[in-house]
């Protein structure tokens, strides 16, 4: 551990598994003390906190949906109220809700951009004051390749992840006097739960694409993660790192 986040408070959304427990994970390995936010009290949030713990990290749970502007407040409050600061927000929690355009319904569009893009208003909006007040802070968001290439049947969560990025770059033109530093996170295929269920045969194919030749691991995006929130990435904003493997290069 090079303890490069002693000190600071960490809000991690959709942080039970996957890609979000990996990133509250390394974050508390380095010091940090977390936050981490799921939609429910599920088993998987309640063993990634116990595994932090385990490794000698401070972590709590918030339970909440990030789309639902009564929650977010008490989100944000719960990493000021336990451990009087905030000095990290990471936009992680996401939902997909694959389908063709033609048969898409309005409910799925709905559901998929007020996690993954008003859900990520909603907690930079309440994040974003305590950071502008000490003129110290990191916002990443997780986005995705599908934001800048496309994939059939995900229009919804394409527009969704196009949208976070385009509010990852007005976002730091706005905070950067007030040393807010706002990144994004572009990821490819990344191997969660999600990504175990895809059939093998056809996940060699996707894999033959990528020129690393290799899915990517939760700790892969971690590591990202972890360059942005501490002060190796001090005179980096606005910008997109591309975390797929040149999958789009």
């Amino acid at each position: 551990m090079d303890n490069l986040l002693v000190g600071k408070t960490a809000i991690v959304t959709g942080a039970a598994r996957g890609i979000g427990a990996a990133i509250a994970g390394c974050f508390a390995q380095e010091g940090a003390n977390v936050v981490l936010n799921s939609r429910s009290d599920s088993t998987a949030l309640k063993e990634t906190i116990a595994a932090i713990e385990a490794n000698g990290g401070k972590a709590v749970a918030s339970v909440g949906d990030v789309g639902d502007a009564r929650y977010v407040p008490s989100l944000v409050a719960t990493a000021l109220e336990r451990f009087g600061t905030l000095d990290i927000l990471v936009n992680n929690a996401g939902v997909i809700k694959d389908r063709p355009l033609a048969f898409l319904k309005e409910s799925e569009w709905d559901e998929v951009m007020n996690v993954n893009l008003k859900g990520a208003y909603l907690c930079s909006k309440a994040a974003i004051r305590p950071m502008l007040q000490k003129r110290a802070g990191r916002i990443i968001n997780i986005a995705s390749i599908t934001a800048l290439s496309g994939r059939p049947g995900q229009t919804n969560y394409g527009a969704a992840k196009a949208g976070l990025i385009g509010f990852t770059k007005s976002l730091a033109r706005e905070a950067a006097s007030h040393n807010v530093l706002v990144n994004a996170a572009v990821v490819g295929l990344i191997d969660t739960r999600m990504t175990r269920q895809i059939p093998r045969d056809t996940l060699e194919q996707i894999c033959g694409m990528v020129p690393l030749g290799r899915i990517g691991t939760p700790r892969d995006v971690a590591n990202v993660c972890l360059f942005l929130a501490s002060e190796l990435s001090s005179y980096v904003t606005g910008t997109t790192i591309n975390v797929s493997g040149g999958g789009y290069i």
